[in-house]
């Protein structure tokens, strides 16, 4: 069969979120992906046009724009996925879809990247599935870089303030997400500890009470922030001390994948421009 395995080819064998072992017998030639920031690393390691179907959310690259759509991580269509004969499907760990593909008798390889350090394991994975191995060293590398770049960048009157990321109305990052550690690479504080869970949904009058000295949320949100209980008086909303990111921007920010580098230089520009030293040398 063209393009099959030699016979004496060694399978490829890793293991998913759960520690369960994957094994196939060559590298997969179909591939779909639920997440975009899977989708994201397939394309960044050189193996794009082996996918054949994406989530409703995976955006870029642009030339993906063509691929089906099979819903989402928690409303994927099986029946669509099915009808793409993919040789592997690559899916969040908290997939509600992947037990029924399971079932169905695809392989599921499962992931789980809340961390920055669970990324580098997840491009490290897909690296040996997809046989990049040289390529997935190369993007870390890189993205290693572009961290400690944009970290350099920070305005010294900015490092060490105490940030609060929303990932959605509501839904913060904490510490222990990925969202977090970029944070942390760039020198800033945290207001959301770590116990609550990676994003935990949380009420306006608990970042009152974290008295936030910057805040980073979506674009669409600012005009509303100043609504929300208690948030009127807060000195980061009266200071104007807000980044508000654009769709496109905010997705660099919340995808743990090869765009991570240009998240972190996004929020350093936002804070260049909201430096006190950036405000003087306006006047």
């Amino acid at each position: 069969m063209l393009g099959a395995a030699p016979s004496w080819a060694a399978p490829i064998v890793v293991h998913d979120a759960r520690g369960a072992e994957l094994k196939l017998e060559a590298s997969p030639r179909r591939i779909v992906s639920l997440l975009p920031s899977l989708t994201e690393t397939v394309w960044a390691l050189g193996a794009g046009e082996r996918l054949v179907g994406v989530d409703r959310y995976s955006n870029w690259p642009p030339a993906l724009a063509a691929l089906p759509r099979v819903g989402g991580m928690e409303d994927a269509v099986v029946e669509a996925v099915v009808a793409l004969k993919p040789d592997l499907v690559l899916a969040s760990d908290l997939s509600r879809a992947s037990d029924r593909l399971e079932a169905l008798g695809l392989r599921v390889l499962r992931v789980h990247a809340e961390r920055h350090a669970e990324m580098v394991e997840t491009v490290r994975t897909l690296g040996q599935v997809l046989e990049r191995r040289a390529e997935a060293e190369r993007l870390l590398q890189r993205l290693d870089a572009e961290l400690a770049a944009a970290a350099a960048r920070v305005p010294p009157s900015l490092r060490g303030r105490r940030v609060f990321f929303e990932v959605h109305a509501g839904w913060g990052a904490s510490s222990a997400s990925f969202v977090g550690d970029t944070l942390a690479r760039l020198g800033l504080a945290n207001v959301v500890p770590a116990e609550l869970g990676a994003f935990p949904k949380l009420n306006p009058e608990f970042v009152v009470r974290a008295d936030p000295e910057l805040l980073l949320v979506q674009q669409r949100d600012v005009a509303a922030l100043a609504a929300r209980p208690g948030w009127a008086a807060m000195p980061v909303l009266r200071a104007g001390r807000v980044c508000g990111f654009a769709p496109e921007r905010f997705d660099l920010l919340i995808r743990p994948g090869p765009r991570l580098g240009e998240g972190a230089a996004a929020i350093v520009d936002c804070l260049q421009r909201l430096a006190p030293e950036a405000a003087a040398a306006r006047r």
